[in-house]
């Protein structure tokens, strides 16, 4: 049972409403993570419209979703590594890649680059190095890229912190985590 309780459309305030309304169109349901969050508009607008804003960027949906699950299994977010395995998949993501994903662990060489740079930048708390960014460089990153892969390690912080602290229930397939926090 969550921590906080999960609005419905019904109950939602004219703020939240009609992101909830935006959310149920692009999912086809209201997945229940946007249902927690939606106590707060500000938190919502901004957690939805990070969401369309790292969408239409230049990392493809495919390297976003597999940062996701790195970032998931790490911090014991149950929620999104689900919602994120899910989501992969529907972007070309095989189940294998999948789950190596979860490990930090990809079989192209640059996919690898920006799964070990995320997982550096979350243990490390951002304190990271030039040569950490020269590493991302040289596996063929721009600083386009670069910038982008830590704005979805930031979001994915925001997400795994609501779920895991409002105890969200999980509505996507279960998916096991690799680690425990």
């Amino acid at each position: 049972m969550s921590h906080i309780p999960l609005i419905d459309r019904a109950n939602a305030n004219d703020k939240s409403g009609p992101l909830l309304d935006a959310i149920n169109g692009a999912f086809g349901s209201t997945p229940n993570m946007f249902r927690a969050v939606a106590h707060s508009p500000a938190a919502l607008a901004s957690m939805w419209s990070s969401f369309g804003a790292l969408g239409g960027g230049v990392l493809d949906a495919k390297l976003g979703e597999q940062i996701a699950v790195a970032i998931a299994d790490r911090n014991a977010c149950e929620y999104c590594l689900a919602a994120h395995t899910a989501l992969g998949r529907k972007a070309g993501a095989s189940a294998e890649e999948m789950r190596a994903a979860q490990a930090g662990v990809a079989a192209d060489p640059k996919s690898a680059a920006a799964l070990r740079f995320a997982l550096k930048l979350v243990e490390e708390r951002g304190q990271i190095g030039a040569a950490d960014i020269e590493q991302l460089r040289s596996a063929g990153f721009g600083n386009e890229e670069v910038v982008e892969i830590v704005a979805h390690v930031a979001l994915n912080l925001f997400t795994n912190y609501v779920n895991v602290a409002f105890a969200v229930p999980v509505d996507f397939p279960a998916v096991p985590l690799r680690r425990a926090a």
